[in-house]
């Protein structure tokens, strides 16, 4: 296989489960007429989109999805990759793969890498000591790789789940329950305090398995999903590094860098219409399309060149997802085109500038 065009998507479900199971609290889950409303609406936004990866968020059940991939009448077109335990009593992320493009089995990654480490004495003596023990991602990230073209090697894809802004329930602990007078008024800090550490922490520890997958070696990277944070994030910028866009000749490009999709259509537009989330009438992106310098535009190692993304987000406009049978994000589809950059620009070498931003 030699694609000449690879597109790539990121789909939040919504919870998409079987009807009648429980979905957190929610002992109920949804009705037959619910889940046939959210079947119908996922298999068109599918078949409407038809990239050649999607990566899904929020699946809680294998069977729906693989449901609603039927009914597209394109299931004969993809590989479905859902963890065997995706039974509907927790979530999971997953993928459909267009025919002939996996290479090898995926994995779900639960726990963070064992010499990952978030603890500090302190940078001075003004700063006390902090200690963060997470030993594992609240979503497993799904890993696996696929070939565009068989003259290259395979394109590692990462498809995660980050936890949510929504503050944790401490309510529910037992240090809080003990003194529920004083802290009864700050459980909305408190929680959301416990969700911006712990998402931090998963965002730091793909950081640490995309550097190891990266560091001096020409291996494709693309990260998908909804890291429930915006393009300028701490999140985002601990996933990508914080690369340097460079609009000039094609020179840039860093080696464990990772550039949003989101940035490479501003490019090529004038003005930012990107949202994927709305939380109180303020529009967020929070799902994101990162790819390696293998490609970004400016590279000097440039393989793919960006060809345009798709935002289908007009759902987002109606707070009826039950009644509709829509998802509560917008999903995005990114293309790129195979265009390598000309060889006498690829031998140009470049020192990487020290410091913040030096990804190039």
């Amino acid at each position: 296989m030699k694609l000449k065009r690879l597109s790539i998507g990121t789909f939040n479900l919504y919870n998409l489960n079987e009807p009648g199971l429980p979905i957190y609290t929610d002992a109920d889950g949804w009705s037959e007429e619910e889940y046939g409303r959210k079947i119908d609406w996922t298999q068109r936004t599918i078949r409407l989109l038809q990239p050649d990866i999607f990566g899904f968020q929020e699946l809680w059940h294998a069977d729906s999805l693989r449901r609603a991939l039927a009914a597209s009448d394109l299931d004969a077109d993809y590989d479905l990759l859902a963890p065997q335990g995706a039974n509907g009593s927790g979530i999971v992320c997953a993928a459909i793969v267009r025919k002939g493009l996996l290479v090898g089995e995926p994995e779900w990654i639960v726990e963070f890498p064992d010499k990952f480490v978030l603890h500090s004495s302190g940078d001075d003596p003004q700063t006390p000591a902090i200690s963060v023990d997470i030993p594992s991602f609240s979503r497993p990230v799904l890993h696996f790789r696929v070939r565009p073209r068989e003259d290259q090697e395979p394109v590692h894809v990462y498809v995660c789940h980050f936890k949510s802004k929504a503050p944790t329930k401490v309510f529910r602990e037992s240090w809080f329950r003990a003194e529920d007078e004083t802290y009864g008024k700050h459980a909305a800090s408190l929680g959301a305090a416990i969700s911006t550490v712990r998402r931090t922490a998963e965002a730091a520890a793909l950081r640490f398995m995309l550097t190891e997958q990266m560091k001096g070696n020409r291996t494709p990277v693309i990260v998908l999903g909804d890291i429930n944070d915006g393009q300028h994030s701490n999140t985002a910028n601990i996933l990508t590094a914080q690369p340097r866009y460079l609009v000039g000749d094609s020179t840039g490009g860093g080696d464990v860098s990772l550039y949003t999709a989101q940035t490479l259509q501003e490019y090529r537009s004038t003005r930012d219409v990107y949202y994927t989330h709305i939380h109180q009438d303020i529009m967020e992106s929070l799902d994101h399309i990162l790819v390696s310098e293998e490609f970004y535009d400016n590279s000097r190692r440039r393989l793919w060149m960006f060809d345009g993304m798709t935002v289908n987000n007009d759902h987002l406009n109606f707070d009826d997802h039950a009644e509709s049978g829509t998802n509560d994000h917008g999903v995005i589809v990114a293309a790129f085109k195979y265009k390598p950059i000309r060889a006498e620009a690829s031998n140009i070498v470049e020192e990487q500038p020290a410091g913040r931003g030096g990804g190039g």
